[in-house]
């Protein structure tokens, strides 16, 4: 089969196309496994964070790729939950250990033993893949392969950002960065809170375009002040400035979410610029957004498929990940960005 693979840690500044393709063995599905026929994998920033050494692969080649969708060709040992043919996806989430006290109340996302996709094990960026059948989700029929894939990451960790805002209809809520995920954002509050004001920080024209047709009130550059303060913000950039500057747009009592795996470092003595009586005085919170859990994608499905929810990405073959890495590294983006795969021969 043919698979993307990351075989070394490299900067894309110095070395725009870090990933390989290469001819592999398509992989056998284990015990509680199986193996899935990828047809759409999407394309996250966590990928330029594994590719940079943010975080780390824990061992090389791997195949990227954490918003996987695919038909199920075969099943492993003990599989019984889904027969050949059914669509799945696959999201960052890979295992989680089931037994530590994280999992056990819920929050499997915290769990020391918490193995993610397309870092941890090989992911999407594949024709074919094997994943456990208890982390893995059946996908609504109103979703194409491609309008699903970018709901399995940039959705599902929008969705508990969204969550962990603490945001009440009403309120006003606004968003650092409009990529994959900002976008989906703005949709889902849009829906759950039909009455609140949404406000759009964003450095691209095309990003603050896109912002105003799905429903933004107001947008902005990261530097420019809204016209009123927020009650809570989530920052998806990959960057300190946006997340400092939106400190200083909080009302009292007011939540930033930082939904991002990792931050680079090009910019971290904007943190020095912290100021405690503008920025974090008067009960202001600061969130950080780790993982996510089963139930975090099962929810936004349900509910993505009850609104529809529609993505806006960019379709690329599997042998062009690495434009679409490097689009999103120069922050060329508009919505998601989705790798669809040619029908892929039968493994043997």
């Amino acid at each position: 089969m043919k698979a993307m693979l990351l075989a070394r840690i490299s900067d894309l500044r110095d070395e725009p196309a870090p990933l390989e393709c290469r001819e592999v063995p398509v992989p056998s599905p284990g015990e509680g496994e199986v193996l899935i026929r990828v047809s759409a994998c999407g394309v996250c920033h966590t990928e330029l964070d594994e590719i940079e050494g943010r975080t780390p692969p824990p061992r090389l080649p791997v195949v990227p790729g954490h918003e996987v969708v695919g038909r199920i060709e075969k099943c492993g040992g003990g599989s019984s939950r889904y027969r050949p043919g059914d669509r799945v996806g696959v999201a960052w989430i890979f295992s989680a250990c089931g037994r530590c006290r994280h999992c056990l109340d819920g929050r499997e996302n915290l769990c020391p033993e918490f193995r993610a996709t397309g870092r941890d094990v090989d992911g999407g960026y594949a024709e074919y893949m094997v994943a456990r059948e208890d982390f893995i989700f059946p996908i609504p029929a109103v979703f194409s392969d491609a309008e699903a894939a970018p709901l399995l990451c940039a959705g599902a960790v929008g969705y508990r950002s969204l969550k962990l805002a603490g945001l009440r209809d009403g309120q006003a809520l606004g968003l650092t960065g409009f990529g994959a995920s900002g976008h989906l954002v703005l949709q889902l509050a849009r829906h759950l809170f039909p009455r609140a004001r949404l406000y759009v920080f964003a450095r691209a024209p095309e990003e603050r375009t896109l912002a105003a047709e799905l429903g933004a009130v107001w947008t902005g550059d990261a530097a420019e002040r809204p016209p009123e303060d927020l009650d809570a913000v989530i920052d998806t950039t990959p960057v300190w400035l946006p997340a400092i500057k939106a400190l200083g747009c909080l009302a009292p009592g007011g939540r930033l979410v930082i939904n991002a795996i990792r931050k680079e470092n090009i910019d971290k003595n904007e943190l020095l610029n912290l100021d405690y009586a503008r920025d974090l005085w008067r009960e202001k919170e600061i969130k950080s957004v780790a993982n996510v859990t089963r139930a975090d994608a099962e929810e936004l499905l349900r509910l993505a498929a009850a609104i529809p929810l529609r993505p806006v990405f960019d379709a690329y073959p599997l042998a062009e990940a690495n434009r679409a890495l490097l689009e999103i590294k120069q922050r060329r983006i508009r919505g998601a960005k989705v790798l669809l795969m040619e029908t892929p021969a039968a493994p043997l």
